[in-house]
C-alpha cells in the first residue's frame, strides 16, 4: 500500500510557502510630486529603477511637501489598495479642461485617489474605470460609480480612489471647472517572494523526495 504521508508532507510544505508569500501585499506607490511648471506638475514613483510622473493641464495648486492632510479621514483604501496617500502630495484643480498624466515608462493598472470631487457629475477617462473605494472625506460625504470608462458622482463631496485597468503611459480626462477638487496617482509595487519562502518550498520537497526514496530502497 502506497502510503500518502510523502503526499501530506509536501502538501504542508507547500501550505507554509503559501503563507509566507500571501504575507508579503503589494503597497501602492504613489507620487511624490516635487516641482511645478506652467500648467505642469512634475514627479515620480518609486517602482522598479524609478518612473517620472507629470501632470499637464490648469490647475489650482500643487501641494509638495507637507501641509494639510487632505487625505483624511481614510476613505481611500480598498481590495489591492492597502495604503493611502501620504499626508502631503496632492495636485488641486479648478479650470475644467483636458488633463493628462504621462508616465516615463509603462504603468500597469495604475490608481487615481481624488478630493472633493464635486461639480463632476461625470468624468470620462481614456481607458476602463472601477471604483474601489469612496466615502466621506476631508470637504464631507459623497459617492461614485463607474461604467466603462466613465465614473458618474452623485453630486457631493466625493472622496475615493479609481483603478484604470490596463498598460498605461498616459491617462487623460476632462472635467468641469469649480472651486477645486484634487487628485493624486499610484501604482502597485511589484513583490516577489521573499528568499526564505523559495528555501522553505525547496526544503519541503527535499525532505519530501528524500523519505520517498528511502521508502523505495
Amino acid at each position: 500500500m502506497i502510503s500518502l504521508r510523502p503526499l501530506r508532507q509536501l502538501a504542508g510544505a507547500f501550505a507554509l510557502a503559501a503563507v509566507g508569500a500571501t504575507s508579503l501585499q503589494a503597497q501602492v506607490v504613489w507620487t511624490d510630486w516635487t516641482s511645478t511648471g506652467a500648467n505642469a506638475v512634475y514627479g515620480s514613483m518609486a517602482i522598479g529603477s524609478g518612473v517620472n510622473v507629470s501632470y499637464t493641464g490648469p490647475f489650482s495648486f500643487a501641494q509638495l511637501g507637507c501641509g494639510t492632510d487632505y487625505w483624511t479621514p481614510n476613505t481611500y483604501t480598498g481590495p489591492g489598495v492597502p495604503n493611502a496617500p501620504p499626508a502631503c502630495d496632492i495636485i488641486e484643480l479648478d479650470a475644467g479642461g483636458l488633463k493628462t498624466i504621462t508616465f516615463s515608462q509603462a504603468v500597469l493598472n495604475p490608481y487615481i485617489s481624488l478630493v472633493s470631487w464635486n461639480g463632476q457629475p461625470s468624468v470620462t477617462f481614456n481607458g476602463p474605470v472601477s471604483v474601489i473605494a469612496n466615502g466621506c472625506g476631508y470637504w464631507g460625504c459623497g459617492a461614485m460609480s463607474a461604467s466603462g470608462n466613465t465614473i458618474t458622482t452623485n453630486g457631493g463631496e466625493v472622496h475615493g480612489t479609481i483603478q484604470l485597468a490596463g498598460s498605461y503611459t498616459q491617462i487623460t480626462f476632462t472635467d468641469n471647472s469649480e472651486n477645486w477638487h484634487g487628485l493624486t496617482v499610484g501604482a502597485a509595487a511589484v513583490v516577489t517572494p521573499e528568499p526564505s519562502t523559495y528555501v522553505l518550498m525547496a526544503t519541503g520537497m527535499i525532505g519530501v523526495f528524500g523519505i520517498a526514496r528511502r521508502r523505495r530502497a
